[in-house]
């Protein structure tokens, strides 16, 4: 296997900050050159969220629960097959979150049939407790990063609109400026051309644009974009969005597509 496709398993480990050791630092020398890789983690981060906050609002799209079982099944399977052909103890990554219990009930089920092949369940319930405590307070802090730009009182708040059409596509950011925390929701999106993406832009005060996330949305129109790096306190005008190739802009392509000020 080659190019980013070796990659595909693990892109959803990493976006829940489960992936460690050799593979994390060899997924993120590879996300530096592929621009499609990334994409496919902001969405399965976009993914993350909308299912976190699925009991505040609508039901989440399928989109989201079936990518992240997918990962789950093909991480599990190659999990297995390392221990048969290995024949080593080595311990198999974690996969129990607190926000998705349904992926933590698969994920705990291959766990305890992997360790019983190995015939070494014992040191493999010590080590887990421990790993668990240390993934749970990551998940933890995840979720209140997450949740920190939409229920502070201090938050930002933008609605994008369609510049030249009636108001039907809309994006919803969630900015907390002094922590660099942002959450957008985008619905009813068109669809794209091939090889193109939206980019989502933070408008300062002053100075130029800032890129702010590459997203596609999925069928039904819809794309989230979640905490993307951004320079600490900056003071947002309005938020935009332009089409651009996938490998992302440092300056937005004209026409802007949607922009929105602060509510």
């Amino acid at each position: 296997m080659s190019g980013h496709e070796q990659f595909g398993e693990d892109l959803a480990l990493y976006a829940l900050s489960a992936l460690t050791g050799d593979e994390r630092a060899s997924l993120e020398q590879h996300l530096a050159t592929c621009a499609e890789c990334r994409l496919e983690l902001e969405q399965l981060r976009g993914d993350g969220a909308v299912l976190a906050f699925s009991t505040m609002g609508p039901k989440p799209p399928l989109r989201a629960r079936q990518r992240l079982l997918d990962a789950v099944a093909k991480d599990a399977a190659a999990t297995a097959t390392r221990a048969q052909n290995a024949r080593t103890t080595a311990q198999p990554r974690s996969l129990l979150w607190g926000l998705l219990r349904w992926t933590a009930a698969v994920a705990l089920v291959v766990f305890a049939a992997e360790m019983w092949k190995e015939n070494s369940a014992l040191k493999v319930s010590l080590a887990s407790a421990s790993m668990k405590a240390e993934e749970s307070s990551r998940e933890l802090e995840d979720l209140r990063r997450i949740a920190a730009p939409i229920i502070a009182p201090e938050g930002q708040r933008f609605t994008l609109v369609a510049m030249k059409s009636p108001a039907q596509p809309q994006g919803k950011a969630f900015y907390l400026r002094n922590h660099s925390n942002l959450v957008f929701v985008a619905n009813n999106m068109p669809a794209l051309p091939p090889q193109k993406a939206y980019e989502l832009w933070l408008i300062p005060m002053e100075g130029a644009p800032i890129p702010a996330g590459m997203f596609k949305p999925d069928a039904r129109g819809s794309a989230t974009v979640v905490n993307p790096p951004l320079p600490m306190g900056m003071e947002a005008k309005a938020f935009a969005i332009t089409m651009e190739n996938e490998a992302g802009a440092t300056t937005p392509t004209m026409p802007i597509v949607m922009m929105g000020t602060g509510e």
